[in-house]
């Protein structure tokens, strides 16, 4: 009889640490999704929405062959064709839901993953901000 209560006693010893091992992986994954530092973008190269539209506006509308928008393929210097449009969305990695999947594709076109299931139907209406040309045919 002593040693059934031992190993009803163990038994759930062994729940409770599994319990509380799975609880610790949760949380070192959450540290490391969410609170390590990423890498950074210095801020004298970063441009706020308003001056980029500006420097567009006095420019025209810019142009972009495949070739050059293929040299903006990094974390720290992305570029996606979409539908035939060039997006810097550099700013925007550290955000993206997905995670490092945006790279995927980075600096050649990206359409068929935008449009992809993992989507919403309404993640196009932020895309305009990123834009900052048409691919050139």
């Amino acid at each position: 009889r002593r040693d059934s209560c031992v190993r009803e006693w163990n038994s759930a010893m062994d729940f409770e640490t599994i319990v509380y091992l799975v609880i610790g992986i949760l949380i070192a994954v959450v540290i490391k999704r969410y609170l390590e530092p990423k890498a950074q973008v210095p801020k004298e190269t970063v441009k706020t929405f308003a001056e980029k539209k500006v420097e567009q506006a006095k420019k025209g509308i810019q142009f972009y062959t495949k070739e050059e928008v293929a040299k903006h393929n990094k974390r720290d210097d992305c570029w996606l064709i979409i539908k035939d449009k060039v997006y810097d969305v550099t700013p925007f990695i550290d955000q993206h839901l997905g995670g490092d999947a945006i790279l995927n594709n980075a600096g050649a076109d990206s359409t068929q993953g935008f449009f992809g299931d993992q989507h919403s139907k309404t993640v196009g209406d932020m895309l305009w901000e990123y834009h900052i040309g048409d691919l050139k045919a």
